[in-house]
């Protein structure tokens, strides 16, 4: 084997390393996304709701797990608690006043690998126009090609708590629970090339 072949191949080594390594972009799938959230109601029960029709998108560094990045839209719309009067009460000015504040954002601001696959996520969480900062606690479940679509993929497990009232969220304190417990899971995909 001559000198060039052997920098050729020194060459093609590097540029697939800095492939893998560089920072992928993947878009959130809704129909594989869920938020569920819970509650205690007057000590007896702890009721749930969940959220769907989820948008958005997570940046994933491997090589510095600091750059990656996650940013969520969730629409008011798309609660459900499996009692209608419930759902439409929450999204009355009672609650979260959705016809005037139609969404839920997320934006990450720092990102710590803790473990190999576990994260904090520390972001904005922005409800009726409050902003309060949030740390999720977020599992990577699998990343790899996708099975049935072909195209890179990724999901997460994550938790995190907040009570609502500092966010204007307040209805019924302290009867109804303050503390706020959310459950997420999502997978997210590098869209096929056109």
């Amino acid at each position: 084997m001559n000198i060039q072949k052997i920098a050729l191949g020194l060459a093609l080594t590097t540029a697939a390393s800095i492939a893998i390594a560089k920072p992928v972009t993947y878009t959130i799938d809704p129909t594989h996304t869920a938020t569920v959230f819970q509650w205690d109601h007057f000590g007896f029960s702890t009721p749930s709701g969940n959220f769907s029709n989820i948008q958005g998108q997570i940046v994933m560094d491997n090589a510095k797990p600091a750059n990656s990045s996650v940013q969520v839209r969730i629409p008011l719309s798309s609660i459900n608690t499996n009692v209608k009067a419930l759902d439409e009460h929450l999204q009355g000015a009672d609650f979260f006043d959705a016809a005037k504040y139609p969404h839920i954002t997320f934006k990450s601001t720092k990102v710590q690998a803790v473990s190999k696959n576990k994260y904090k996520i520390t972001g904005d969480l922005t409800i009726k126009n409050v902003t309060k900062p949030v740390v999720l606690d977020a599992v990577l479940n699998k990343q790899g090609e996708h099975g049935m679509l072909k195209v890179p993929a990724i999901g997460f497990n994550a938790t995190t708590s907040f009570k609502r009232s500092d966010f204007g969220v307040g209805a019924y304190v302290p009867n109804v629970g303050d503390k706020i417990t959310v459950n997420i899971t999502t997978e997210a995909t590098v869209p096929a090339k056109k």
